[in-house]
């Protein structure tokens, strides 16, 4: 694969795992889609790694590192969001943290988060290049 095909296929998943968090969270299922809204952003981030830096993103989930070692310029306000869901990878991957995590994630938390998590995508995508 060439680097466009590798730029696609981080967009893509990355598009249909905002259709999955969307999904989620209309079935009520917060903690996932957190999980997955992680995963929304961290996708586009390699996508922008990709676009910039080198074909082969590094290998981890610390979306405010990722976005550094992408060049990307983030002000204060984007990196305590950055480091918020990151945190959601973490809490939603192991049972010591789930059931806090699970108890955290209302309806009203969720959706906060959602909406800075569509924010943050729109934000990103209109660094990255339109796709056909």
């Amino acid at each position: 694969m060439d680097r466009e095909d590798i730029l696609r296929y981080w967009l893509k998943s990355s598009d249909d795992d905002f259709q999955a968090m969307r999904h989620l969270l209309e079935k009520g299922d917060y903690t996932w889609s957190l999980f997955i809204g992680h995963l929304v952003i961290e996708k586009l981030l390699k996508a922008y790694y990709v676009q910039q830096v080198d074909v082969t993103p590094p290998f981890i989930h610390d979306l405010t590192r990722l976005a550094e070692k992408a060049g990307i310029l983030l002000s204060e306000d984007q990196k305590d969001i950055l480091d918020t869901l990151s945190t959601f990878n973490l809490k939603a991957r192991y049972d010591d943290y789930l059931m806090a995590f699970h108890q955290k994630c209302s309806r009203n938390f969720t959706e906060k988060w959602i909406h800075e998590i569509e924010e943050l995508s729109k934000w990103i995508k209109i660094k990255l290049p339109k796709q056909s």
